[in-house]
């Protein structure tokens, strides 16, 4: 057990009506305490690393993917490495020398006609190269120039459409508009799981799920029961991490040493991904 593609993962789940969790890693301390978290579980999870990740580092994805590479190849559970939220051609065909299985080609703020285009484009050319590719359509909120609410009008994605996008640009997955929003720090967002159950059985490929660290855990349950099979989770992880370490930074003014409270960050990361995991064992 180590490193396996993610399609194998996604096939899993779906032929078991269950899910897989796809973490968002930032740091090495998130690629290792999600590995860690997932052990603890007994349960297979997806490292993912957006293309916001990589900006932050300089836009250069060769050392996060190696080291989240390294983390996955090391861990006693199968670990999964995926592109998330690519906008960027260019980093996407970069995808493949970095040992990524997977990418999500991010075209869902565009009009419908210049998404599929633009997606088939992209999911022409991962193909070629042996990468699963993962979509959206529909508009998760929580993103810059997304609509203001999950809730508003036109933002949901419709089944007949799905159909008629997953045909036409030929993706392995697809992550839907249902009701929740990115970046949320309160579990608040409420799912529309009839839309969901509709989605499951208009188009032949798994559906995603963004924005799940808003989503209540028995929300989180009824979605995969409905359907879902990719959970993404970011900012709950974030909140465990920056909690932990500012817990330990206000507790002693004269810390320098970073691995005195990256330790206990890390640590959170771990926990909250046993957690989720537990709660995503449906």
């Amino acid at each position: 057990m180590s490193l396996v593609p993610t399609g194998e993962l996604l096939s899993r789940a779906a032929a078991g009506s269950g899910c897989v969790a796809a973490f968002n890693v930032i740091t090495l301390e998130h690629a290792e305490g999600i590995a860690q978290g997932a052990e603890a579980a007994g349960r297979p999870v997806i490292l993912q690393i957006s293309e916001n990740a990589v900006r932050y580092h300089g836009g250069r994805p060769g050392p996060l993917a190696a080291a989240a590479r390294s983390v996955a190849a090391s861990s006693r559970g199968d670990v999964a490495l995926h592109l998330d939220h690519v906008t960027d051609m260019d980093l996407l065909r970069q995808a493949a020398e970095h040992g990524f299985s997977s990418a999500m080609f991010d075209a869902g703020a565009l009009p419908y006609t210049e998404n599929v285009e633009a997606t088939a484009a992209a999911a022409r050319w991962a193909h070629g190269e042996g990468l699963w590719i993962e979509a959206e359509l529909g508009y998760v909120g929580g993103k810059p120039g997304a609509p203001a609410s999950a809730h508003a009008a036109g933002v949901r994605t419709d089944p007949v459409e799905a159909a008629d996008y997953v045909r036409r640009t030929g993706v392995d997955a697809l992550a839907v508009a249902v009701g929740s929003s990115h970046a949320m720090t309160e579990r608040s967002a409420a799912l529309d799981h009839g839309l969901v159950r509709r989605l499951a059985g208009a188009v032949p490929v798994p559906l995603v799920l963004h924005g799940s660290s808003g989503v209540p855990d028995e929300e989180l349950r009824e979605a995969v029961r409905s359907g879902m099979r990719k959970i993404n989770i970011g900012t709950a992880l974030n909140i465990a991490f920056t909690g932990a370490a500012r817990r330990v930074l206000d507790g002693d003014a004269a810390l320098t040493d970073p691995r005195k409270y990256l330790a206990p960050a890390r640590e959170a990361i771990s926990g909250t991904v046993r957690d989720l995991l537990g709660v995503l064992d449906v």
